[in-house]
């Protein structure tokens, strides 16, 4: 059975690459009629405000973030090989475009002017992340297989604000493999043997 794309589903995506290309105020409901094809009474019909759409984006963001932190969790018990499969998602993303730059990380560089219903899903997304980040970074110090030079919490927050920098620096300079010049001395450095 082929997976059949809802209008919802086509409005959210097209949300999506819209913000990720130009932010929060870079859209409007008549770009995203363009673009998928339909009018915007149709958009309202799913999403009565912009606010409601970029929410709903978000929370689904969130979503799939958790499904892809938990499976990594399944799958990948190493802490250092956790960490790595998460560089090298990203890294794959921005080198082939399929998601060239985290959605909540692009928003939160919006915050002062975004809704508190989006600042809010954006900001649970950042707590999440570090969470899972400082327990990947308690469990790899615990076995051996980190090596953290500060309490795992401020090593969390630094590798988050280390992977969305690298983001924005291969984008500035256009240059995917940036992400990696950036991201490659601090795996080194977390999983150095010493």
């Amino acid at each position: 059975m082929t997976n059949v794309s809802t209008t919802a589903d086509d409005i959210l995506a097209c949300a999506r690459s819209l913000i990720i290309a130009g932010g929060y105020n870079g859209f409007s409901y008549a770009d995203v009629a363009e673009v998928v094809g339909i009018r915007k009474p149709s958009i309202h019909h799913h999403f009565a405000s912009k606010v409601d759409l970029v929410r709903t984006l978000v929370s689904r963001y969130r979503e799939e973030a958790d499904a892809g932190l938990a499976s990594l969790e399944r799958n990948i018990p190493d802490a250092r090989d956790q960490l790595k499969h998460y560089v090298a998602y990203w890294e794959a993303c921005i080198t082939d475009a399929t998601a060239p730059f985290c959605v909540c990380a692009l928003l939160a560089s919006e915050l002062p002017i975004l809704p508190d219903e989006v600042a809010l899903e954006v900001r649970a997304h950042f707590r999440s992340l570090a969470a899972w980040l400082t327990s990947v970074m308690e469990r790899g110090k615990r076995k051996g297989r980190l090596q953290l030079s500060s309490a795992a919490r401020v090593e969390a927050e630094a590798f988050m604000a280390t992977i969305h920098g690298a983001m924005l620096s291969a984008r500035a300079y256009g240059d995917p493999k940036m992400f990696g010049v950036i991201t490659g001395p601090l795996l080194d450095r977390l999983t150095a043997k010493h």
